[in-house]
């Protein structure tokens, strides 16, 4: 069986570790491959190596660090398919929700081309009689991402186009659950000119990311995953004197008001809670439903789409499934456990996917569309993050209590409003205590030029990803004052300089 190891200087390699974990197609059970899981050694090689590479990267023009990033763009469209199997086959989304994913780091890709124009810095004439000011965006050095198993693609793309365009050089620890796409896309880097060392996939488990967060020569690390592995990369690289943003878990709440156009909402929350399964840090998992009635409609039609709704593997049918496997059985054995859990404390189970079994693909990790009404808070299905097909709906007597509720739970990365009323939706925005707002768009992942990241314990760190906080995570600002002689003499200044 294959075994993938790591890339390094501009090259597959294998590693010496002795450990290796296993890559599996969620859809069959089988083991498709196994991964190395490097050593601390071997980590701090490929920190030497990016911190050799990246004394000549940072001397390259920004110019042509964008024709790098320019060429790559051609060559992921060029492999736009064979990325989107891969990702299907180790993962288990959809092809066609995988080609999305691949269109969404794309656009990061894209905004990280105008590297020329986003370095920029400042100037200032004449700050003083012959005085000028200026500020320069340098690049850190070596910086690092740590990816997770949901967005083997898109949350890479996230990260290292925006940081190599800078000028720094990247190391990427992706999860050992899905590895094959960074690999690939670290084959098409060099394809498209990228210099060897520059660009660096590291796979790896905890041994290796502890390394990526305590070596001094490191000096950025980028994180999605969960909340209580944020925290801990947030607060040991942060003690490494590392700048870090850790983007945590989500509950995400989408409230329906009783003006709110009813097929808009069904078909918004149909592809928000089961779309990929469910397993998307941005996924709607409680509907806050403004009134009885509204949430008696909306559990009806809910149950009618969901009836309809084809599950299966995300290759190889005729006609495509809605949604895939779960990542592994140990994750569909968890769902199943706050599905076990939600009947426990009096939720409404109105429909359970526990029993659901994919035909010719019994072995595989799927649990059927969920459903719960009547759930309250303090439920684990409606604290928790489940990272499943499970939806919840939740009722509330008027628009304050539903906000409340929202700004009340300890995450805050991204929400909805569906309604008519521009004043709500006004008041919603401004109210709200979440990083990304939606109004009649339900997962309001904001486009590359704009910046991603939520509120309390989604986002550990003061920057948000791509966009321009994706450009000031990746640089350094330091400011310039100079005068030049010009025949005017200064004696000694002892009082706080003012530039009159």
């Amino acid at each position: 069986m294959e075994t993938l190891g790591n890339y390094i200087n501009g090259q597959l390699c294998s590693s010496n570790s002795g450990r290796t974990g296993a890559v599996y197609n969620p859809a069959t059970g089988e083991q498709r491959l196994s991964v190395v899981l490097s050593s601390a050694d071997e980590t701090r090689e490929a920190i030497s190596v990016a911190e050799k590479a990246f004394q000549d990267w940072k001397k390259v023009t920004p110019l042509n660090r964008a024709r790098v990033m320019f060429k790559f763009k051609e060559l992921i469209e060029k492999h736009r398919d064979e990325l989107a199997e891969l990702i299907t086959l180790e993962h288990g989304k959809v092809f066609s929700d995988a080609q999305g994913e691949l269109t969404r780091g794309l656009e990061v890709v894209e905004f990280a081309c105008g590297i020329p124009h986003l370095q920029k810095g400042e100037h200032s004439l004449n700050v003083g009689r012959g005085v000028d000011s200026m500020s320069l965006m340098q690049p850190l050095g070596v910086c690092a991402g740590i990816a997770p198993f949901n967005f083997p693609a898109m949350v890479p793309m996230w990260m290292f186009p925006v940081a190599i365009a800078c000028g720094n050089s990247f190391i990427m620890k992706p999860s050992e659950k899905d590895p094959s796409v960074p690999l690939r896309l670290a084959e098409l880097l060099q394809e498209a000119g990228l210099p060897d060392g520059v660009f660096n996939v590291v796979n790896g488990d905890k041994e290796s990311v502890d390394v990526l967060l305590s070596d001094e020569r490191v000096q950025a690390v980028s994180f999605v995953g969960s909340t209580p592995i944020a925290e801990y990369i947030y607060s040991t690289a942060s003690a490494n004197g590392k700048r870090v943003q850790a983007l945590g878990g989500a509950k995400n709440h989408m409230i329906v008001m009783p003006d709110a156009d009813p097929e808009q909402v069904v078909g918004s929350l149909m592809g928000a809670a089961y779309g990929s399964a469910g397993e998307r840090c941005m996924a709607i998992s409680v509907a806050v439903c403004v009134g009885d009635e509204v949430a008696d409609n909306l559990v009806t039609r809910l149950q009618e789409e969901i009836d309809k709704m084809r599950v299966g593997p995300g290759v190889g049918l005729a006609e495509e499934p809605h949604m895939g496997p779960l990542i592994s059985s140990e994750h569909a054995a968890k769902v199943h456990g706050y599905i076990d859990s939600g009947v426990e404390q009096g939720a409404t189970l109105v429909r359970d996917g526990r029993e659901f079994v994919c035909e010719n693909n019994e072995n595989g990790y799927f649990v059927g569309p969920t459903l719960f009404d009547n759930v309250k808070r303090g439920m684990r299905i409606y604290e928790e993050e489940i990272f499943g097909p499970v939806l919840c709906v939740v009722r509330a007597d008027s628009y304050e209590e539903a906000v409340e509720m929202i700004n009340e739970h300890e995450y805050g990365n991204g929400t909805a409003i569906f309604t008519r009323d521009g004043d709500t939706a006004r008041q919603f925005c401004e109210e709200i205590q979440v990083g990304m707002v939606g109004v009649n768009v339900p997962i309001p992942v904001p486009m590359a030029f704009h910046s991603f990241g939520g509120w309390k314990r989604s986002l550990f760190g003061p920057l948000h990803m791509h966009g321009p906080d994706g450009v000031r995570f990746y640089t350094r600002m330091k400011t310039i004052t100079a005068r030049w002689p010009t025949g005017l003499r200064a004696g000694a200044e002892f009082s706080m300089p003012t530039m009159k």
